[in-house]
């Protein structure tokens, strides 16, 4: 299983190549945060938009916030959010991907190197 992060969807929604060819050359089940889903609905600029959001979300699995996902990311926040800056929805995408024992693919390597066990994908 893979957790793409907030970033890759955007490119893909852009029509970025390199990113769609790489998301399409994983053999896992990609999985998305219910927290991408909403970071995605928050910057849709009219209810058109939020429609084709919707329609988007929906090929991939999501994963919605549960009690384990919650605790793992209250103990990020605590361990990373003033050493690293570490930000709420970034500490439940990573945490979700604890959670499920998966990957994570995104642009933002930076925001996630630290947090240990936690397995980046670089593109």
């Amino acid at each position: 299983m893979i957790v793409l992060d907030t970033n890759i969807l955007i490119e893909i929604l852009k029509g970025n190549e390199k990113t769609i060819k790489k998301v399409h050359s994983f053999s896992e089940e990609l999985v998305i945060s219910s927290i991408s889903v909403m970071e995605l609905y928050y910057g849709a600029i009219n209810k058109a938009e939020l429609k084709k959001l919707e329609k988007f979300v929906s090929i991939f699995k999501i994963k919605d916030l549960d009690e384990s996902i919650s605790i793992t990311s209250t103990h990020l926040i605590k361990t990373y959010a003033k050493s690293h800056n570490l930000d709420i929805p970034d500490s439940l995408i990573a945490s979700t991907a604890l959670v499920l024992e998966s990957k994570i693919f995104t642009y933002n390597i930076k925001d996630f190197r630290y947090i240990d066990g936690l397995e980046l994908i670089e593109f």
